[in-house]
């Protein structure tokens, strides 16, 4: 039978115990199928196997057609960032309790693999967002949210806040969460952010804790330039890339959001449905099931 890849790769991020043997299970299938199989440097402490070769991020980036990420939504992230930003397909199998990127259970890895390798899967892109800072060079990306905070307990920020060049308004809060899509059920939604279709081209603007009780969240078109200035010359501020990387900004400092170039192309099995995972992972219609039941 004839796959539809020939060449796969496998990573995680995670440290739990379970990656292992799962890993060592997903190999076997594949290699089994007939499937060039690589593991990047995050699994080199993997079983002492001649046959596994451990490889660079850039090799897998050049080769592999498709990766798969063993863990959590943390794992998730970390991959799109450093392949699927890269033009590389991910495929997630859930080692955590949300996993609303990875939707692959352990106990049905191998029937959902196998119809995935047949190409019997859905194919979901989602955009990244990236960040650039006045007088600084360097281009940041992240897939859920950029947030822009104090880095402090119970201290505020100021800042201007522009949408295409309009002025928005100017906020003090303990900081800005914007969001993509894909964000919308991560660090936004604990901060009371609307659930946003990955479908919808759109950026949402979450204040954390704003003076001003009548602020809202704002969602705007996915192509729209934003552009905060902070305003207090005395204070430093945080800008962190999905809670993973941070950058310390010094006084008054423009900074500039907007919608990458780079989309990840997320792989889901065929009856992948964004709603159901909502009702498992949220508890949504949890009294109706008990009802049912």
């Amino acid at each position: 039978m004839k796959y539809k890849f020939s060449h796969i790769a496998l990573s995680t991020s995670s440290q739990d115990k379970r990656v292992l043997p799962i890993a060592t299970q997903v190999y076997e299938i594949l290699s089994n199928a007939g499937i060039k199989v690589s593991f990047d440097l995050n699994l080199e402490k993997l079983e002492k196997d001649t046959k596994i070769k451990h490889k660079s991020s850039n090799y897998i980036i050049k080769n592999a057609e498709l990766l798969i990420a063993i863990g959590g939504d943390g794992t998730m992230l970390n991959c799109s960032r450093r392949y699927g930003s890269k033009g590389v397909s991910i495929l997630g199998i859930n080692l955590g309790k949300v996993g609303f990127l990875s939707d692959i259970a352990p106990n049905e890895m191998t029937s959902r693999l196998l119809e995935v390798i047949k190409g019997d899967y859905v194919e979901d892109k989602r955009f990244f967002l990236e960040a650039s800072l006045e007088g600084k060079k360097g281009i940041h990306t992240a897939l859920n949210e950029i947030v822009i905070h104090s880095g402090a307990i119970a201290q505020l920020i100021e800042f201007d806040l522009y949408i295409d060049d309009s002025f928005v308004y100017r906020q003090k809060a303990d900081g800005l969460i914007i969001n993509s899509p894909t964000g919308s059920t991560a660090y936004s939604l604990s901060g009371g952010g609307p659930i946003v279709h990955p479908g919808l081209e759109a950026i949402t603007l979450l204040p954390m804790f704003p003076q001003n009780l009548s602020t809202s969240p704002l969602v705007v078109k996915a192509s729209s330039k934003i552009k905060v200035n902070l305003i207090n010359s005395k204070l430093k501020s945080q800008l962190s890339f999905d809670s993973h990387e941070s950058l310390m900004v010094k006084g008054r400092q423009e900074i500039v959001i907007s919608r990458s170039k780079s989309e990840l192309n997320l792989i889901h099995p065929k009856d992948h449905d964004f709603f159901e995972g909502c009702r498992n992972k949220l508890g949504w219609s949890s009294g109706l099931v008990k009802e049912q039941n």
